[in-house]
């Protein structure tokens, strides 16, 4: 196991002048597969993610991101919890749809938000020595709400995504993550497209339109007014 991980730290090349570890390389490629197929709402996203999860482990804990390597575990965690949710068929044998965030919700998550972002910033401020514990903590929180939503085909969770791949790109900068900064600015036109193409889904669940099961797993539904803001 120790030898993985040291391979996994030794730099695969130089990418303007900083060393880029193999970490950083194949968590490149299992996070744009990953974030490919959640747009696709394809469900084999979940077990990438925990692949691509594992890799960031090792990355943010060499550069001292610590709160974000933290998050690492709890993602693989809601990993298993979003595949079993996308996996759960109802009685009519329809996956769970895609649906919008609800008033209420958003004050929930907001007041929740909020609050877990002070309780890790003063963690992180007064027991480790993360070098950016401000910006490490609104990170982590935003990336929950994103991912409570990605569990539950919220089609806002992208555009808590896109935000916080905006603050990612100049942190990982500043933190020599260079490659991962520039794996977050096509994450961010990723999910742009994400938002582009659930937006389709939900338009076509709306009108009773099949969707292309070969890139979905959302089955033709129609929704209430009442169902779509649940």
């Amino acid at each position: 196991m120790n030898t993985i991980i040291e391979w996994l730290n030794t730099p695969a090349f130089t990418l303007f002048n900083a060393p880029t570890t193999w970490a950083e390389v194949l968590g490149f490629i299992t996070g744009a597969l990953c974030v490919y197929l959640v747009a696709k709402a394809n469900i084999f996203n979940w077990p990438i993610g925990i692949a691509n999860n594992v890799l960031w482990i090792v990355l943010f804990m060499s550069a001292g991101l610590y709160a974000d390597s933290g998050l690492q575990i709890v993602y693989i965690i809601l990993a298993i919890w979003g595949w079993i949710t996308w996996a759960t068929r109802d009685e009519n044998s329809y996956v769970r749809p895609i649906t919008r965030t609800a008033p209420k919700q958003w004050v929930a998550l907001a007041a929740a938000g909020i609050l877990a972002t002070i309780v890790m910033y003063l963690f992180l401020e007064h027991l480790t020595n993360s070098t950016v514990p401000l910006w490490d903590s609104i990170t982590t929180v935003i990336s929950l709400l994103a991912t409570w939503g990605q569990i539950y085909k919220k089609i806002e969770s992208w555009v808590l995504w896109i935000l916080v791949d905006i603050i990612y790109v100049p942190l990982y900068i500043y933190k020599g993550l260079t490659l991962t900064a520039i794996l977050y600015v096509g994450f961010g036109l990723l999910c742009v497209y994400g938002l582009i193409e659930w937006r389709r889904i939900l338009h076509a669940q709306r009108n009773s339109i099949p969707v292309n099961p070969v890139d979905s797993t959302v089955s033709t539904i129609t929704l209430t007014p009442a169902e779509d803001l649940s």
